[in-house]
């Protein structure tokens, strides 16, 4: 009976065993588990022989090892349960199906007792931390201009220690410069415009604003001349609060602006008599005449208009959309509930333009955890961005920050430039980063035989420690938004950061309010859960083929419900009344316009967008944006955009090409070229990038007639000063069309 008993017990551990593999949903083969079986009768024949059997190989344990492994992982994996994630709720409105974040019945609109508006939540804030540093600028040692061989021209900075400003400083500051305004001659009722790259400064003026209740226009600072002249003349703004460079930008269209009366420069340096119909002040001047004859505080209420963010354009002039403190107050509070741990010992990069929702949340979120703020921008990011001097430190490298926001195009330039060094070096430190790479994401994906515990530590510390240094080394937690993030960057960044991504959906129409991923969901192409703020309904789109009774998912057109939703654009009733929705229960219900699927666990999958539907000349629809996200993973493409023309049967597309990779390519190859311009327009170089992207259309299940049959490759990036890509370095696809219709065409000859 004693060998009976030795002899299950070691079948039920091998049985622990197996189920481990199959819960960590990896592939095991039937050699895996023969050899789990295998070891489970080595380990009984050598338990016979020490205990004197005269038998120790017998059928009944061939059964026994074979079915009681079996039936414990049967047992043990049908009791396994999803998490749930997001659960269906509910509401009223449009009929569809909804989901809501499982762990709030409600939506949320403060985390904070009595705090219902942005000053309120930042009065509090520095009255708690009044002796802790909050926002920290890096001193300017050095500028130059470095010219190349060629003859081109680029500035490269030195930077010193970053210099902090306390709570107490900076709240004192925003006191100041509030006061300066009202002393200027700036009323309540009239609006302020902030028109600069993000720094200290901005965030200071946003605050002032608040304290007086005066409503502020955000532009991007990439802005054109058309769609600055139309955002300031719409929202009749009469104080411009801008930059140096700005301040050229507003000279130039001084003659079209018809309401500007002040300007004040964040920079010392300006020229004063750039505009005599304008009173030009600087910064600090104002923060001065504030100081000397201080006013009182007027505060917002809840429903007020914070904000009026124009969004980047990425079709025709930009959309203002009006904010008010409760919009954006119940996005901070959701996102403090889903980032883990968040406090006062994080230490924040800022570095995205605060004109667009998702940093001004963060900034707004940072100080309310008696957390750190350090400006930074994306050509001085790390010691080998752009703009930083060769031989010194990147912003990341002196700050050290554990927390970031980003977007996928930032996050893909970090793993470019990664794997461009490691390629570089190649021999034994290519081979040992492949290792550990695949080890690490063998683990990832959920095999019980990647590197887990002490072997993730040896690889972490022998490769991996050296790329977590090109982000200071301290990071553990990455949040994205702004566009998809591909599969291959999220990957990588959890295993070269070693730090989970929070993958955030959201628009600035819903404060950036939507969905986001939790921090122990490690599935990739998902968007996350309804946020705490936030209802997420699906609803029939017919004429696409999306309905909510589709199977095995729900599908339709995305609805966002919640107190995160805003009031509408301004001055532009009708597209309003087209998009935005309040359903018989008063809640407000925006349309996005993009199409999704939602899983068991009640996570959402972006999945299609409407407006970048194309019928072909056959009949088949196609899909730009997912075509291209599908494709802008191949190593040769920096940028792409996919064209539709109805009146033709297949695709073409413009590729802005990977230098680097294209380059890398031809010299393996062999083939000569004198610029890199001259290599893209060689027939062999198009067909080689045109082969990876039917190649990876293929392995994305992409249609024949979903893939590019044509392609024009282009040397020179689309940034956002040339108009092609907005200022979240999305792809503004009319000005594309104009810009490259010549070569559109002949791609259709």
């Amino acid at each position: 009976m004693d060998f009976v008993l030795c002899q299950c017990l070691g079948y039920l551990l091998t049985g622990f065993f197996v189920e481990s593999i199959l819960l960590e949903e990896s592939d095991v083969s039937v050699s895996t588990y023969a050899a789990a079986c295998a070891l489970c009768h080595a380990w009984r024949t050598e338990r016979y022989i020490l205990l004197g059997a005269q038998n120790p190989i017998n059928m009944t344990g061939y059964i026994v090892g074979a079915l009681v492994p079996i039936v414990f992982t049967l047992l043990l994996r049908s009791s396994k349960k999803v998490k749930k994630r997001g659960v269906p709720v509910d509401v009223g409105g449009e009929p569809g199906y909804t989901i809501r974040n499982s762990r709030f019945p409600s939506p949320v609109e403060t985390s904070w007792e009595g705090i219902s508006t942005l000053a309120e939540l930042f009065e509090q804030a520095c009255k708690q931390h009044a002796d802790k540093p909050l926002l920290g600028t890096r001193k300017m040692i050095l500028r130059e201009v470095e010219v190349t061989e060629d003859g081109r021209s680029f500035e490269k900075v030195h930077l010193g220690d970053y210099e902090w400003l306390t709570y107490g400083k900076t709240f004192e500051t925003v006191c100041d410069f509030a006061s300066g305004l009202v002393q200027l001659g700036h009323k309540r009722e009239e609006r302020v415009a902030i028109f600069a790259d993000t720094r200290e400064e901005w965030f200071i003026a946003l605050q002032s604003c608040f304290r007086l209740n005066v409503t502020v226009v955000t532009i991007y600072a990439s802005l054109g001349e058309e769609a600055l002249c139309h955002s300031l003349n719409e929202t009749e703004v009469t104080t411009v609060i801008c930059g140096n460079k700005e301040l050229k930008k507003l000279v130039n269209i001084s003659g079209q602006l018809d309401t500007v009366t002040r300007v004040i420069c964040m920079d010392d340096e300006f020229p004063s008599s750039a505009n005599s119909r304008w009173t030009i002040s600087s910064f600090a001047d104002v923060k001065s005449v504030g100081r000397a004859s201080p006013v009182d505080a007027d505060l917002p209420l809840s429903a007020d208009v914070a904000v009026i963010m124009y969004t980047s354009g990425s079709t025709g002039l930009p959309k203002g959309v009006m904010m008010t403190h409760g919009n954006v107050l119940a996005t901070v509070s959701a996102v403090m509930t889903i980032v883990p741990g968040l406090g006062s010992k994080d230490v924040y990069l800022a570095y995205l333009p605060l004109a667009h929702i998702l940093e001004l949340a963060a900034e707004n979120l940072i100080p309310a955890v008696g957390g750190i703020i350090g400006y930074g921008t994306p050509l001085t990011l790390t010691d080998t961005s752009n703009k930083i001097k060769r031989g010194t430190k990147g912003d990341a490298t002196v700050l050290s920050p554990t927390v970031m926001a980003a977007v996928p195009a930032i996050l893909d330039r970090v793993r470019d430039g990664v794997r461009k060094k490691v390629d570089a070096k190649g021999g034994l430190a290519k081979k040992l980063f492949d290792l550990a790479y695949s080890r690490r994401l063998s683990a990832i994906n959920g095999s019980w035989f990647g590197a887990w515990g002490l072997e993730k530590f040896l690889w972490d510390f022998l490769v991996f420690k050296k790329v977590r240094a090109v982000l200071g080394g301290r990071i553990r937690f990455l949040l994205s938004g702004g566009a998809p993030l591909s599969a291959d960057t999220q990957r990588f960044i959890n295993i070269c950061l070693g730090a989970p991504i929070g993958q955030g959906y959201g628009l600035t129409e819903t404060c950036a309010g939507a969905t986001f991923s939790e921090v122990d969901d490690t599935s990739i192409g998902r968007v996350g859960s309804p946020l705490p703020c936030s209802f997420v309904k699906l609803v029939d789109w017919p004429e696409g083929g999306y309905l909510i009774s589709d199977s095995p998912m729900p599908r339709g057109e995305i609805v966002v419900g919640g107190p995160s939703v805003t009031l509408g654009y301004f001055k532009n009733e009708e597209k309003t009344k087209e998009v935005y929705k309040v359903d018989e229960r008063g809640m407000r219900w925006f349309y996005t316009g993009d199409v999704g699927q939602f899983h068991a666990d009640g996570c959402l999958e972006i999945i299609d967008r409407k407006k970048d539907i194309v019928k072909l000349q056959h009949g088949e629809y196609v899909s730009l944006g997912k075509v291209e996200a599908a494709l802008s993973i191949s190593p040769y493409v920096d940028n792409i955009m996919l064209h539709a023309d109805p009146f033709h049967s297949y695709c073409v597309a413009l590729v802005v090409a990977s230098q680097h990779a294209v380059e890398d390519w031809a010299s393996k190859q062999g083939v000569a070229f004198t610029d890199f311009a001259e290599l893209c327009e060689k027939e062999e170089t198009i067909k080689e990038v045109l082969s990876s992207l039917v190649q990876i259309g293929k392995k994305a299940r992409l249609e024949k007639f979903e893939i590019p049959a044509k392609i024009k490759l282009l040397s020179t990036p689309w940034t956002p000063e040339s108009g092609l890509v907005t200022a979240a370095l999305k792809i503004k696809r009319e000005a594309i069309r104009k810009a490259f219709s010549e070569d559109l065409a002949k791609l259709y000859t």
